[in-house]
């Protein structure tokens, strides 16, 4: 492995960190554009609406093992600045949109981007910090992110007070910068012996699998549960994964590498994010959704109700890392996934249709971020621990993977389970059948989680998408 001479590792985790934090700004600022967003476009139905986030989700899911790997081969700095180039162009272009389907292309070239300077903003952070810094230097970088969660639904309200085009907008800045510098001050890493290719098409097949059970989902309400398009979409997605599988395991370097999943840690880790996934992503956008169509909260209004959930992540995650070496991590991960389902549950119980943020919407939500605090970082840090080292990165970038997955299956069970209701009863009954699915997900990954290492203490580097 080769590299340019070292410069400062502080400049350098300066610069990886301001990326990490725009890359996960774009998640919650999204989630509160949302309604502004399909007014724009002509009331657009939240099933076509859905595409915004899992259009991003799909495409970053599958990319993000076989891009790593391509900048594995041909140079991570390399990889890094034009991922994140890609970025930002796409998200001045987002903002220029003019239609949906438009814009949902221009998301998919930001979660392309996005699929390239995660990884390889790791691997440059670890080769250009001393290796008695690493661990607070990857805590720092952990911590923009969680940062940029916080954030961003305080200034996604903000900035849809005048436009959701500037949510976007707001990228364009900070990618310049952190450009221009990692040009400047970020060191070159590339292996000196070139790997295989990565399977791209086997990305694409999986891409396509987790696309077509999405719309199966999105648009089931429209075409009928039982209509030949649905029963077709779903055969088909299933058809494309089992030949996805098959084809993993006889690839040279697949996207996923079977023999992963045959270690207890990992292969249970992943089951847990996949699962937690699905109902904090249907979580988060069914809160969202009833706070402005419901109660008819404005985009700040709403990014402020949003904004105390991170907060709590925030300092959940400091105290879960501090008892790790009393509990096992296992059981860590599962009172924090408890503590999201009961959440769910205690909002599905409270909220009603008269607006009361304090007493209906806020003991569920602080719940449930303390819950996220608890769990997600546990899991993301523990998954790799049973992995050898020349697979940890690998390893990291399927439980992402994985989590992303999760993502688009709670986004889409989320508007199957809405429906089109044109009352406040049909209405309300959808979003309690949304926060009893999420709810059941966190509860499912509370099961799986225990079924990872009984390690007592958990890696002190906890990823950045523990945000």
């Amino acid at each position: 492995m080769t590299s340019e001479p070292r410069l400062s590792p502080r400049l350098v985790l300066a610069v990886l960190s301001l990326a990490a934090f725009m890359a996960s700004l774009d998640l919650f600022i999204v989630n509160v554009a949302f309604k502004d967003i399909g007014r724009d476009f002509g009331n657009t139905p939240i099933a076509n609406l859905s595409w915004v986030l899992n259009g991003y989700a799909i495409v970053y899911a599958a990319a993000l093992v076989p891009l790593g790997r391509l900048a594995d081969r041909f140079g991570r700095k390399a990889g890094f600045l034009v991922g994140l180039a890609l970025f930002t162009i796409a998200s001045g272009a987002c903002a220029a949109s003019n239609g949906l389907w438009m814009l949902v292309t221009f998301r998919v070239l930001q979660a392309v981007g996005a699929a390239l300077l995660t990884p390889t903003s790791m691997a440059l952070l670890i080769n250009a910090t001393p290796v008695e810094a690493r661990s607070k230097a990857i805590r720092i970088w952990s911590a923009s992110a969680a940062l940029a969660a916080a954030a961003g639904p305080v200034v996604g309200g903000l900035l849809v007070v005048s436009s959701w085009r500037l949510v976007f907008l707001v990228n364009l800045p900070i990618g310049v910068i952190a450009f221009l510098a990692a040009v400047r001050w970020v060191p070159e890493m590339r292996d000196t012996v070139a790997g295989s290719m990565p399977d791209l098409f086997g990305a694409a097949q999986l891409a396509f699998s987790i696309g077509a059970l999405a719309l199966a989902l999105v648009k089931g309400n429209d075409w009928g549960w039982s209509s030949p398009a649905v029963i077709v979409t779903l055969a088909l997605a299933v058809a494309s994964l089992r030949w996805f599988w098959i084809r993993s395991r006889h690839h040279e370097s697949p996207v996923v590498e079977p023999a992963l999943l045959r270690v207890r840690t990992f292969a249970w880790a992943n089951v847990a994010v996949l699962a937690f996934s699905v109902g904090f992503a249907a979580n988060l956008l069914a809160n969202v959704l009833w706070m402005q169509n419901v109660w008819g909260y404005s985009s700040l209004r709403t990014g402020l109700g949003v904004a105390p959930g991170p907060l709590m992540v925030l300092l959940c995650s400091l105290i879960a890392q501090s008892v790790s070496q009393r509990i096992s991590v296992g059981r860590i991960a599962a009172i924090g996934c408890t503590l999201c389902g009961l959440g769910e549950l205690t909002m599905l119980l409270s909220v009603g249709q008269n607006p009361s943020y304090l007493t209906q919407m806020l003991p569920g939500w602080l719940m449930f971020g303390a819950g996220v605090g608890f769990a997600l970082p546990t899991m993301l840090s523990v998954a790799t621990v049973g992995l050898p080292p020349s697979r940890s990165a690998t390893g990291s970038a399927v439980v992402t993977m994985g989590r992303q997955v999760g993502s688009v299956f709670g986004v889409s069970v989320l508007v199957a389970l809405l429906g089109h209701s044109a009352n406040y009863e049909g209405t309300h009954l959808g979003f309690q059948r949304a926060w009893m699915a999420a709810a059941a997900g966190a509860i499912l990954a509370a099961f799986a989680a225990l079924g990872m290492s009984e390690t007592r203490k958990a890696e002190t580097a906890m990823p950045a998408q523990a945000a």
